[in-house]
C-alpha cells in the first residue's frame, strides 16, 4: 500500500516537473536558434543593394556633416539645433572618430543596416511565417527612400528597425512570462528609437504603452519604458546644460520645424515621393501616378491583412504594428508645414507586416482560375513597383552625389585661396561646405544661428574667414570689403590675415 502510493506520488511529481518544461518551452522562444534563410537573404539583397545602388563614395550630406562631425577627428563640431539627438553621432563614433573617409563609413553603416533589418525581422519569428516576415522585410528594403537612407548617417532608418522589433518584442513578451530575451529586446529597441529621436520613439510606442496600460502588462511596459527613458536621458541632460532645459528645448524645436499644430502635410508628402530629399517648402507638380500609387495602395493592403487576421481569430501580432505605424505617421501628416521622405520610414516598417499578409493571400486560396489570377495580378503590382523605386533612387543617388561634389569643389577651391584650418565659414551652406573644408561654421540668423556679426569679423583679423553669398546678392558688412571669386550660382568673400594682396 505504501508502495503502491509513494509511486503514484512520484508518478504525479514527474507529470508536473514535465508540464514545467513544456511550459518554459512556449514561455521562451528567444532559445529557438533554428537559421532563418529567408530573413538573411532578405538582409543579404537589402545590403547587396545599398552597396550596388547607393555608392558608398557619394560623399556626405548637409545634415549628416552635423552628425558625424560632433565625433570626427578632422573637423570641427558643427552646431547642434534643438531637435537633434546624439544617436546618430555615437552609432557612426567607431568609424568616424579616426577616420575621414566617406566610403569607408558607408561601408560600414551598410553592414550594421543589413544586420538590424535581420534582427528586426528575426524578433517576429513565431509570430508569423518566414515567409510573410521575408516578403515584409522585401517590401520595406525595395523602398527607395529605405535604400537610400539605410547606409546613411541619419536617424530615421534606424527608429524605423527599432519600433519593428519593439512591437515584435512586446508581444512576444506579453505571450510569455518568461521570454527574459523578449523584454530585454524590447527595452533595447525602445532605447534605441528614443536614442535617436526621443519624440520620434514615443509616438511609434504609444499603442504599446496603451495597450500595456489597460490590459495590465507590467513586465513589458515597465521594460519598454526603461528602455525609452535610457535612450532618451542624454537629451533630456543636454536639454538642462546646453538649452535652457527640457521645455524650452522642446520649443525650440517645435519652432525650427516651422511650430507643431494641426497642418495637413499629406499632400507635401507625396511631392516628396519623386525625390526630393526635402520639401520645404513644398511647391510643384505631383509626381507621375505611377510614382505615388504605391502610396495608395499601402493603407488598403495593410486594411486588407487586418481583415484576414481578425477572421483567422489572430488580430494582435497584425493590428498592433498597424497601429504604431498609424500614430509614428501621425505628426508628419498632420503636424508640420513640410515634409521629408525618410520621416515615414518608421511607418513603412511598420506596416508592411499586414501588407505583407495581405498580398500573400492568394498562396492560401483554392486552386484555380481565381486563384491564378489574383497571384499575377500581384506579381504584376510588386514588380511595377520595384522597377518604379529603382528609378527614382537612381536618380535621386545622381543628384546627391552631383551635390556634394559641388561642396567638395568648393572645399578646394577654399584651401587654394588660402582658407585652411583652422578657418571659419558663414553663409550659404556653410555647415557642409565647411565640413569638407576642415572649418568651424557660423551663422548670425536662421535655426542654426550661433555667432554675431561683430563676432565674426574681430576672427577675421587673425584667422582665415570666407562667407558664401548667392550670385546677385550683397555679402555681409563684415565682407563687402573681401575680395571674392566667383563660382556656379555662389560668390565666395574670402580674408586670410597675413597673406598679403
Amino acid at each position: 500500500m505504501a508502495g503502491s502510493a509513494h509511486a503514484t506520488r512520484e508518478a504525479a511529481r514527474r507529470a508536473r516537473l514535465r508540464r514545467g518544461s513544456a511550459d518554459d518551452r512556449r514561455n521562451r522562444p528567444a532559445r529557438r536558434l533554428r537559421p532563418a534563410p529567408p530573413l538573411a537573404a532578405v538582409a543579404g539583397v537589402f545590403t547587396l543593394a545599398q552597396l550596388l545602388l547607393v555608392r558608398p563614395g557619394m560623399g556626405l550630406g548637409w545634415d549628416e556633416t552635423v552628425y558625424v562631425s560632433q565625433v570626427a577627428g578632422h573637423a570641427p563640431a558643427a552646431f547642434f539645433s534643438a531637435p537633434r539627438a546624439r544617436g546618430v553621432s555615437l552609432l557612426v563614433a567607431p568609424v568616424a572618430a579616426w577616420s575621414s573617409s566617406t566610403v569607408l563609413l558607408r561601408i560600414y553603416l551598410v553592414l550594421l543596416s543589413g544586420l538590424a533589418l535581420y534582427l528586426a525581422l528575426r524578433a517576429w519569428r513565431g509570430l508569423f511565417p518566414d515567409r510573410v516576415l521575408a516578403l515584409a522585410g522585401a517590401l520595406f528594403a525595395s523602398l527607395w527612400v529605405t535604400l537610400f537612407y539605410g547606409p546613411q548617417a541619419m536617424p530615421n532608418y534606424w527608429v524605423a528597425v527599432g519600433a519593428l522589433a519593439a512591437v515584435a518584442c512586446f508581444l512576444r513578451a506579453r505571450a510569455g512570462r518568461r521570454d527574459r530575451a523578449a523584454l530585454w529586446g524590447l527595452a533595447a529597441s525602445g532605447a534605441l528609437m528614443a536614442l535617436m529621436r526621443p519624440m520620434d520613439a514615443v509616438w511609434a510606442a504609444l499603442p504599446l504603452l496603451a495597450l500595456g496600460l489597460w490590459r495590465r502588462h507590467p513586465r513589458p511596459l515597465l521594460a519598454l519604458l526603461a528602455g525609452l527613458a535610457a535612450g532618451a536621458l542624454e537629451w533630456v541632460i543636454e536639454a538642462y546644460a546646453g538649452y535652457g532645459g527640457l521645455a524650452r528645448r522642446l520649443a525650440d524645436a517645435s519652432a525650427i520645424q516651422g511650430g507643431l499644430g494641426l497642418r495637413v502635410a499629406v499632400v507635401d508628402q507625396l511631392r516628396s515621393l519623386g525625390g526630393r530629399a526635402l520639401c520645404r517648402p513644398c511647391t510643384g507638380q505631383l509626381p507621375h501616378p505611377l510614382v505615388t500609387a504605391w502610396w495608395f495602395a499601402l493603407p488598403l493592403a495593410a486594411g486588407i491583412g487586418l481583415a484576414i487576421a481578425v477572421r483567422a481569430r489572430r488580430t494582435a501580432p497584425t493590428l498592433l504594428p498597424l497601429a504604431c505605424g498609424v500614430t509614428a505617421a501621425f505628426p508628419y501628416l498632420f503636424m508640420i508645414g513640410y515634409a521629408a521622405p525618410r520621416f515615414l520610414l518608421p511607418a513603412y516598417a511598420l506596416l508592411a507586416i499586414p501588407v505583407a499578409e495581405a498580398l500573400l493571400r492568394p498562396a492560401t486560396m483554392r486552386p484555380g482560375a481565381r486563384r491564378t489570377a489574383a497571384a499575377t495580378l500581384v506579381v504584376l503590382a510588386l514588380a511595377t513597383h520595384l522597377a518604379v523605386q529603382l528609378a527614382v533612387l537612381t536618380a535621386v543617388a545622381g543628384r546627391t552625389t552631383a551635390a556634394h561634389r559641388d561642396w567638395s569643389r568648393t572645399a578646394v577651391t577654399l584651401h587654394r585661396l588660402g582658407v585652411r584650418p583652422p578657418c571659419l565659414l558663414t553663409g550659404t551652406e556653410a555647415i557642409p561646405v565647411a565640413y569638407y573644408a576642415g572649418c568651424s561654421s557660423a551663422a548670425t540668423s536662421g535655426h542654426n544661428a550661433n555667432t554675431t556679426a561683430p563676432a565674426i569679423a574681430r576672427t577675421a583679423r587673425h584667422t582665415p574667414v570666407a562667407t558664401l553669398v548667392p550670385a546677385g546678392s550683397r555679402p555681409p558688412g563684415y565682407a563687402r570689403t573681401w575680395p571674392w571669386v566667383p563660382l556656379t550660382d555662389l560668390r565666395l568673400y574670402y580674408t586670410v590675415p597675413g597673406a598679403g594682396p
